[in-house]
């Protein structure tokens, strides 16, 4: 082969791998150069991150869960918070594709909705509840001033309004303690006639147990008649002294023992047997410390029988029920039950009782002339059913719950 011929070739392949080096280039720009396929190498841009929520506008229904829904991809994180920066606590479903709160929407709220899927997109919603038509509102005991109370205190919530879906409202009351007291919500009316919830461990509380009690029923919904809760409820205490008052209708006599030991004996006057007059039967709670009240007669069904100013009153029932001091009715102190339905005794005894009582603390009568139990309204009677006949009156079958 000639010189001139091996040039030529060695041109034309120069020629043709340049041909070739340009096309490569071409199509790996993604560019948007002139040209008819200038647009075929393009990455392709990803859509705008889209959600759905279940309520929306300005006159969204409360009383139910927000849910949020992603159009494409998955959720990374979502964020659901009112005007005051409150955030509504919820979880992502295991697929990516939706978030669920924990708590309801509350009534007349304004929420805003943040939402970022795990490509760092993110996407923004906000609507507003209406308000309630009715608002039901509840009254703790023991309330957070109490601080320290007796072995026998119930968590005790009492309602304004009627509340018919009990089971509702009680999957949002939680009790937690310091050692894992066993107990169970139990439903039955207060004695007003309002419905009122009580929590009961299952055995006397152990002293020195803490206590701390969660209601968290904003948004929740009571039920025909009763309205919608628009705040949460907390309060806590602390078990003291284990202390039981032990009344003996009998002897006339009342035995008071702390931690299992016999402090002191002191002879009372109780209820006169037979009648109106007589005393209640049972375990009972000492309900409040009130000091010296009025007590008359007229406002507990007695007629005119007394109007006096009595010292050192520690309620035992809404119906009127009290351990107290009585001089007037010194000569029949541990000889005879004489009194109006109360427990009576001397000034110094009732002082000094007075002074080392607990609200809380446990008292039980028993023997003869007594007019029975009172209702488990009637102050805090749940301690004289047993652990399964109290079990039995939550709305959520009776699981007990350990605090």
């Amino acid at each position: 082969m000639s010189r001139t011929r091996r040039i030529a070739r060695s041109r034309h392949a120069m020629l043709a791998g340049t041909a070739l080096m340009a096309a490569a280039l071409t199509a790996c720009s993604g560019g948007s150069g002139g040209g008819t396929d200038s647009g075929k190498g393009e990455m392709k841009k990803k859509a705008d991150m889209a959600i759905s929520v279940n309520l929306t506008g300005d006159q969204a229904k409360p009383g139910e869960p927000v849910k949020v829904t992603v159009g494409e991809g998955k959720l990374a994180l979502v964020k659901v918070s009112d005007g005051k920066g409150n955030e509504l606590p919820g979880k992502i479903a295991d697929d990516g594709k939706t978030w669920t709160s924990e708590r309801n929407a509350s009534p007349g709220t304004e929420y805003k909705v943040e939402a970022q899927n795990t490509d760092s997109q993110s996407a923004n919603a906000q609507f507003k509840t209406v308000a309630a038509d009715k608002v039901n509102k509840v009254t703790i005991n023991p309330g957070k001033a109490n601080g320290v109370v007796g072995i026998a205190q119930p968590v005790s919530i009492v309602f304004d309004n009627p509340v018919k879906n009990k089971a509702e409202v009680e999957k949002h009351l939680k009790v937690t303690t310091s050692n894992n007291t066993e107990g169970s919500w139990g439903w039955f009316k207060d004695y007003t006639g309002n419905d009122r919830v009580d929590w009961r461990p299952k055995e006397y509380w152990k002293s020195g147990t803490e206590v701390k009690v969660e209601m968290n029923l904003n948004g929740v919904d009571s039920g025909q008649g009763g309205g919608m809760f628009v705040k949460d409820y907390d309060t806590a205490f602390k078990i003291g002294k284990d202390r039981r008052l032990q009344v003996d209708l009998n002897t006339h006599k009342m035995t008071v023992t702390e931690d299992g030991q016999a402090v002191k004996t002191i002879p009372v006057s109780a209820g006169t047997p037979g009648g109106k007059k007589a005393s209640w039967l049972g375990k009972m709670v000492l309900m409040t410390k009130e000091g010296t009240i009025r007590m008359d007669s007229q406002t507990v069904g007695l007629g005119d029988s007394y109007d006096k100013m009595v010292d050192y009153s520690m309620r035992l029932t809404w119906s009127g029920m009290y351990i107290h001091a009585a001089p007037w009715n010194t000569a029949n102190f541990g000889r005879a039950n004489t009194s109006s339905g109360c427990v009576g005794m001397s000034d110094s005894d009732a002082k000094a009782l007075f002074a080392e009582a607990q609200v809380g603390d446990l008292v039980e009568v028993s023997g003869e002339g007594s007019k029975g139990k009172a209702d488990i309204g009637n102050g805090y009677g749940e301690w004289n059913l047993s652990w399964d006949e109290w079990k039995a009156k939550s709305a959520l079958g009776g699981t007990p719950q350990n605090g």
